[in-house]
């Protein structure tokens, strides 16, 4: 026999509230008290309740979907950090009675149009932005529409922003006591994508790095702009062709830190021996790098479940202001970086010998 659907009747009969409360609970109203939606939500998901999800749209003008676009024409787009990433979004959506819309779309003018049909067919009640910008414009798209939004990250003009963000700035600072701790005096720097908000932030958290450990900046000791292997052997290869190259190279992104193996290895320099390195990501190939690659992991299905958590609450009406959370990245110590072996001036001879 067909057993008889649970209704909101039923859930309100059990907790002895009005079938009003009940309601107004399940579809995240802002004048019932967190507690007293917690106890409803709790009971429903025991008993078994599932609201009709057209009914629901129809009466509250919300599809209790989270959107995210995903720009499928960046170096990163398909890391393998997107399935842990995913998963945390969906795990805290589900487990909120929500469901995740996911769309692709290519270049800036199709993040913003991919964004704009979404909003117009009400396929999502408000959108996860990873990838910020300083000047981000679907910041501004989503402002100007009304649309509850929460950023994978921070940008330059926080008003009306929620985010959870990892304290990216810190790792870099981190690391450059680290490795001046290690007796390391020529430190050098290679950033991020450009335009990107967290290229900014890691950039200020080396150069404070470097002035907590009462080192002078030297601008060349600093490259900018690189994000896959590639890049980051060209701009070791550029540090370390220096009159006076660096011992220890800071790299705002891993994927950058380990093209860094190849540079060294032209120069016939050991990978934490001659030249120290630290990466920020964790992604798993610096585990599989030889040797192993120091760099500062963040936690991707935390993040996702943290977004899904912050952005259901930006949609009941929380402000935007009460929904800022910073975590800082962990550190996997591994074999890439060591105390110095060669001083500067004697590097540059090394170098010089192995580039003839």
């Amino acid at each position: 026999m067909r057993r008889r659907r649970v209704t909101i009747s039923d859930v309100a009969d059990r907790l002895g509230l009005t079938k009003s409360t009940v309601s107004r609970a399940l579809n995240g109203y802002d004048d019932i008290a967190e507690g007293t939606r917690r106890r409803v939500e709790k009971m429903a998901r025991r008993m078994g309740y599932r609201p009709l999800s057209h009914a629901q749209a129809i009466r509250t003008g919300r599809t209790r979907s989270l959107g995210l676009v995903l720009q499928t024409d960046v170096h990163d787009a398909h890391r393998p950090f997107l399935a842990d990433f995913l998963a945390g979004l969906t795990g805290e959506a589900s487990g909120e009675g929500w469901a995740l819309t996911v769309a692709s779309a290519e270049g800036e003018a199709g993040m913003l149009a991919t964004l704009e049909r979404l909003i117009e067919e009400h396929k999502a009640d408000g959108f996860i932005l990873p990838r910020t910008r300083v000047r981000d414009p679907r910041v501004e798209l989503l402002r100007a529409a009304g649309v509850p939004f929460v950023l994978y990250g921070r940008t330059g003009d926080p008003q009306g922003c929620a985010w959870y963000d990892i304290l990216g700035e810190e790792a870099m600072r981190a690391a450059v006591l680290r490795l001046a701790g290690h007796g390391h005096r020529r430190i050098g720097y290679v950033g991020g994508g450009a335009g990107m908000n967290y290229a900014l932030l890691r950039r200020a958290g080396y150069l404070a790095g470097l002035g907590e450990a009462g080192l002078a900046a030297d601008p060349a000791l600093m490259c900018h702009g690189a994000v896959t292997p590639e890049e980051g052997r060209a701009a070791t290869e550029a540090l370390l062709e220096l009159d006076r190259p660096p011992t220890a190279i800071v790299f705002a992104v891993d994927m950058a830190a380990l093209g860094a193996y190849d540079a060294a290895a032209r120069f016939g320099l050991g990978i934490g021996r001659e030249l120290s390195v630290i990466g920020y990501d964790g992604i798993p190939e610096g585990a599989w790098a030889r040797p192993g690659l120091t760099t500062y992991h963040v936690d991707s299905r935390r993040a996702g479940a943290r977004l899904a958590h912050l952005l259901i609450a930006r949609i009941r009406g929380v402000a935007p202001e009460q929904l800022r959370e910073l975590e800082p990245a962990r550190l996997l110590r591994r074999q890439s970086d060591a105390p110095p072996v060669l001083a500067s001036a004697g590097l540059a001879e090394r170098i010089a010998a192995n580039n003839t």
